[in-house]
């Protein structure tokens, strides 16, 4: 990668959560806590749905990938934000920075699309129930995966070629404790204002049109849902309560991050950690503690276990 410059950046310094000494040695235990929870916390449901059988369904399925793309997601920057508590130069290669983009759009789109197979997943459940067998057999689960994966990488390979070709040779302080695109494109020894808008304008369509999406299809789904019986409508409200959770949690902060970006750094920062860290503790939270098959399923492996 020539950049037709002898002075090309080959670091970025990166912005800590806080400066002084004792909040960094706080935030590292406090962090650390929480990165090995989402870890732990997202393993232990693939592990649960992969080893029961009564779990071998569609839903659990594409849970059990968003469990998997989640430990992902905390994990192209956390542990690099966890190390810099303990160091006193926060630098990351350029090499490392771009990763952290390319993986960081990677794992972020698969989620979106991954969310939107789970609630066509729910609609078709719900409101198509005589044809759920033909909607989502395990080849058109695997086939919605591997989608959503592919999309991801073609959602950000489409942003990273022009990134990573552009000229760094001057500033390379990153106001975050990851490289971000929005921050990083800004770094450029170049005009980058057409390119600015072109790459938050795409972040923004896909964002919206997936949010939109999921809003439209649990509409129909709710509306559908009033219709049917007490008991199958409680049940179900149960299962979108914990889907719609999801989704307003995964969304809000890319909605604040690229479609109206923030000139106020600590609101940005804050939303990073959120989007970056606790929204992949909450997932699983959220689904396990909810639903009585997983926690069920997990009482019967615990003692499986134990018994060995």
């Amino acid at each position: 990668m020539d950049q037709g410059n002898n002075s090309r950046v080959t670091e970025f310094v990166l912005h800590s959560l806080s400066g002084s000494r004792e909040l960094q040695l706080f935030y590292f235990a406090f962090f650390t806590h929480f990165y090995l929870s989402i870890v732990l916390g997202n393993l232990l449901i693939v592990l649960t749905v992969l080893s029961e059988p009564a779990l071998h369904t569609p839903m659990y399925f594409l849970l059990s990938n968003l469990s998997f793309i989640d430990v992902c997601l905390s994990s192209f920057a956390t542990p690099k934000m966890i190390i810099d508590f303990l160091t006193e130069h926060k630098t990351i290669s350029f090499e490392g920075c771009m990763a952290q983009i390319f993986f960081q759009h990677v794992f972020g789109g698969g989620e979106m699309m991954l969310l939107v197979a789970m609630a066509y997943d729910r609609y078709v459940a719900i409101c198509r129930p005589l044809q759920y067998a033909a909607f989502m057999s395990i080849h058109k689960c695997i086939g919605l995966v591997v989608g959503s994966w592919l999309i991801g990488i073609l959602h950000s390979a489409s942003q990273f070629v022009f990134i990573v070709k552009l000229p760094y040779c001057g500033p390379n302080n990153v106001d975050s404790f990851f490289c971000d695109l929005p921050l990083v494109i800004k770094l450029a020894c170049t005009d980058t204002y057409v390119l600015e808008i072109l790459m938050l304008s795409y972040s923004d369509l896909v964002s919206m049109s997936s949010f939109v999406l999921l809003f439209i299809s649990y509409t129909v789904i709710l509306v559908t849902v009033r219709r049917q019986s007490s008991a199958g409508m409680a049940k179900a409200r149960a299962t979108l309560t914990a889907h719609v959770t999801v989704v307003i949690l995964f969304f809000g902060p890319c909605i604040f991050l690229y479609v109206w970006p923030s000139n106020n750094f600590p609101v940005d920062k804050v939303l990073s950690i959120f989007y970056t860290v606790f929204t992949p503790l909450l997932n699983p939270l959220i689904y396990t503690l909810r639903n009585k098959e997983v926690i069920l399923a997990m009482q019967k492996l615990r003692k499986q276990k134990v018994s060995s």
